[in-house]
């Protein structure tokens, strides 16, 4: 057996073995009292487009996609969405203070208006989270709105 055969060989034993150690998974299955729809005002087609394009990365509820069960693939995901939900998680929302909140919903607005979420490499390979202009305005209006809202709540 030549070299490039035993190398192959190697790579592949190195491929099926990974295949055992799988990351947790980010599946609650349960809207929790401290998730954003429970804490400020969501419409509910900005609730649809938040579930859409946001919450596989910024939520404890990811539904995953058949490739994240290929590692090392499933690594990087689940450290993009450890990171995600570091940022922003919308099911822990309701446990930030209200500064907070009003930072993040901020956050929110700012990052849609200048085309930063979500990101191209999740769109690419989910075309529903693509959002329209429309659709944008749509998220920014109601962040807006709702940091608003808070700042009544703490003046």
């Amino acid at each position: 057996m030549n070299l490039i055969k035993k190398i192959l060989l190697v790579l592949l034993i190195v491929f099926i073995a990974i295949q055992f150690i799988q990351p947790a998974w980010n599946t609650n299955g349960q809207v929790l009292p401290t998730d954003i729809s429970k804490t400020v005002y969501v419409p509910q087609n900005v609730q649809s487009l938040l579930q859409i394009a946001c919450y596989d990365c910024h939520s404890n509820n990811t539904i995953y996609p058949w490739y994240a069960y290929m590692q090392p693939i499933g690594w990087i995901l689940a450290n993009h969405i450890k990171n995600g939900k570091k940022e922003l998680n919308f099911s822990d929302f309701g446990s930030y203070s209200i500064r907070k909140q009003q930072s993040k919903l901020k956050a929110i607005a700012d990052q849609i208006k200048d085309g930063e979420m979500p990101p191209c490499s999740y769109t690419i390979i989910h075309k529903n989270a693509r959002l329209s202009k429309e659709q944008k305005a749509l998220i920014v209006d109601w962040a807006e709105k709702a940091q608003d809202s808070l700042s009544q709540k703490n003046p």
